[in-house]
Parts: structure tokens; sequence; C-alpha cells
């Protein structure tokens, strides 16, 4: 029995993901190919490299040396593959990239299309979450990520900074006032609805800096989400107020459809970085991306070159 690319990647991805079943719906194979693979490959090599239990599929201690090792051969596989097909003409495969979804939807999917342009012959897979994913399990090269991170062994590239603001709908401030303080917007006073999201932590407790001066207030209302083109459309519905990002409400701004509210105060800004695979991003057309989503990332409204605040290693998303 020999042990084949094929046989090392099923065994790759079956480690990362630890389910036989949403490797096999990944490859687009059956679950009975990805446990042949897998038999196939622990003769080839003479020990068990997986355990297995009726619920999840654990690495042995032989097996993630040699998960180890095939990462290797594999990433070196690709590199070569790329070499020789640079030598016959355009950059060519697929890059799976991660964002956060309202910022992929309204402006990154834009970016993806003009990257494409330049390269047809480069496949996207762009998954939009804001969920915080695993990379490696979930065979992505890229993520783009808003907020602060933790340490991590994925390479990080600052991109720079989200710009936010106090908005709501003109609609709204004629009913219910004008907050002429940032204390006027505490919860607790009971005269003004806060929209929030639900999946960010903090999100009850509204932080506006300006004048010299800091407020952290609790911060709430009868509406939380856990998706940004939701708080959009909240907003431009006159349900509420919500500190945003620029790059989500700016047509929104400039139709009159929204108004700022306390102009001389904003929430801090938010970091915005790119979190990638180190195994691929030696990959020729997974450096293209990088490069040009860092170039043209700054025509996103708001976003503010420098470095990201953060931290220089960040976490697994």
């Amino acid at each position: 029995m020999d042990i084949t690319l094929e046989r090392m990647r099923t065994f790759v991805r079956v480690a990362e993901r630890g389910s036989l079943s949403a490797v096999a719906r990944e490859l687009g194979v059956g679950q009975s190919t990805v446990t042949r693979h897998l038999r196939e490959l622990e003769t080839a090599v003479g020990v068990p490299l997986l355990s297995r239990t009726t619920r999840r599929v654990t690495v042995t201690d032989e097996g993630s040396r040699f998960h180890a090792q095939c990462v290797q051969i594999l990433r070196l596989v690709e590199l070569a593959s790329e070499e020789a097909r640079s030598t016959r003409g355009a950059p060519a495969g697929t890059i799976r990239i991660s964002c956060t979804a309202a910022l992929g939807v309204l402006h990154v999917s834009r970016l993806i299309f003009a990257f494409q342009d330049l390269y047809p012959h480069i496949a996207i897979d762009l998954s939009l979450s804001d969920e915080r994913i695993d990379l490696v399990r979930d065979g992505v090269d890229i993520a783009l990520r808003l907020g602060p991170l933790t340490d991590s062994s994925l390479k990080l590239r600052p991109l720079g900074q989200s710009r936010r603001l106090l908005v709501a709908a003109p609609q709204y401030l004629a009913g219910s006032g004008v907050p002429a303080h940032p204390r006027d917007l505490a919860r607790d006073l009971g005269t003004h609805e806060g929209i929030r999201m639900s999946n960010i932590a903090g999100s009850d407790l509204l932080v506006l800096e300006g004048r010299g001066e800091r407020h952290a207030l609790p911060f709430g209302g009868r509406l939380q989400t856990d998706h940004g083109l939701a708080v959009r459309e909240a907003l431009a519905a006159g349900r509420g107020i919500a500190p945003t990002h620029l790059w989500l409400v700016e047509d929104l701004l400039a139709e009159g459809r929204l108004t700022r509210v306390l102009p001389d105060y904003a929430p801090p800004p938010v970091p915005l970085n790119m979190l990638i695979v180190p195994e691929r991003a030696g990959i020729a057309r997974v450096r293209l991306l990088v490069d040009f989503l860092a170039e043209r990332i700054t025509q996103i409204a708001g976003i503010e070159t420098g470095t990201a605040r953060g931290g220089n290693r960040l976490e697994s998303h």
C-alpha cells in the first residue's frame, strides 16, 4: 500500500476538522471514500493515526507527528505546482477567504470582483460570518476581522482602523428628542432606544470620546441583533440610536436618511486586521490577494491606514 498525496490530504483535513462526514462534504466524496483513504494510509505507515469514537475522531500521538510532516509535504507540493504553473501563464487556483459579514457584503465583495477581473483564472470562495472560526480547521486561507484579537500562530497584517460614529434617523430624533450630552443616552434614563450588537462583547456599554472627555454609559433598548446589516435596517427604519462603522451607513448619511448624533463625540475606532494561515502565505495566488486587499482596503469609507490595535500575533478565527 502506497502513501499517496490524496490519502495524505484526506488525513490532514480529518485531523484538523475531527469529523469524517465534514471532510467528505468538503471534498465532495462519500464518507466511505474518506474512511477508505484513512484505512489505506494507516496500513501504509503501519501505525494508527486516528482514534475513532461514535462522536469524534481524534489524532493519536503518532498521528500528530505524521500530521505535521504531511502539512509540510503538501505545502511543498503546492508551492512546486505554483512554480510550474507560473512558467506557463497566469496565476490560477482557489483562495478561500473569510470576512465579517456586513463588511463583506457591502464592500469586500466588490474588491474581490476587481481582483478576479485582474486574475480571471483565480477562483474565490468567500465565506461571510461574524462567528470566530478556526482558519486551519475550516480550510480558510485569509480572514478579515474587525476588533481586538488574542495571540495565535497565524500571520497578522494590520490594515488600519475603522472609524465609528453615533447615528439615528431624523424621524427617530424628531419623536424622541436630540440628546445634548452623552449622559442623555444612558440606558437607565429610559429616554432613548439603543440598538446594539448581541454578539459583540461589551456592547451593553456605550463609550464616547470627545471634547477631552470619555464617557462609558449603560446602553441598550428593546432591539439587539447579531448582524450589522440588521442594525443598518433598524437605524434607517427609525428604531433607535446606535454606534456604527462609517462604512456601514455612509450612503444613508449622504442621502439624509440618517444623521450624526452628538457630532462632537464618537466611539473609539476598531482595528481591522488580515489573518493568514502561515502554510498558505507563500502560495503565489494567496500573496497576490493579500497585497491587493492591503492596497485597496482604504477605498472603503472610514478605513484609515495605520497600525491596527490588538497586538502583533492574533487568534484563530
